[in-house]
């Protein structure tokens, strides 16, 4: 029995010493990102490049609107020959089609131009929150705008403020 105590002891104790050595880290960059330079020039970029897109899908909305109102007043007058006003039905819905197809393309544009801006700015909050986890000597820095963590104690290190340091950002 007493060997089994022993035994038991010289498990459990380094157990607990290694479990009070582990540190852990976090940091929000909900508060860093915003921060950044490259992220206010990446949002102008894409304001920018969504006005485009807004501006040349209202203009082709506008040239649609017109030709259906032309369209419904010749209709109306009953001056147009069957033959005429099937085809000008199918020009409009064309148009209308090629309307749909424009848009799709312009949010797929825009997903993907944000992706693009978006990924280096990651990549250097990545680089960052790797060198200040190494030289806080921690195992893990989680990210509490991109990970749903339910509760951070009081032993788990913020990280913010050293991040935004590594990085240049006040």
């Amino acid at each position: 029995m007493l060997k089994k105590i022993a035994l038991l002891i010289l498990i459990v104790l380094p157990m607990g010493v290694f479990a009070q050595t582990l540190k852990f880290g976090h940091m929000n960059s909900s508060e860093v990102i915003p921060s950044m330079p490259e992220y206010t020039k990446a949002v102008n970029d894409l304001t920018a490049l969504e006005q485009k897109y807004t501006e040349e899908s209202q203009r082709s909305q506008e040239e649609f609107s017109k030709k259906y109102q032309e369209f419904q007043q010749a209709m109306a007058d009953g001056t147009l020959p069957q033959n005429i006003a099937e085809r000008r039905q199918k020009e409009l819905q064309d148009m209308m089609q090629r309307l749909e197809a424009f848009q799709q393309e312009a949010q797929q544009s825009m997903q993907k131009a944000e992706q693009d801006l978006m990924l280096p700015i990651y990549q250097k909050l990545n680089t960052a929150i790797e060198a200040v986890g190494a030289a806080e000597g921690v195992i893990y820095v989680f990210d509490l705008a991109r990970t749903p963590i339910p509760y951070v104690g009081p032993q788990s290190i913020d990280l913010t403020p050293k991040v935004k340091a590594q990085m240049g950002i006040k």
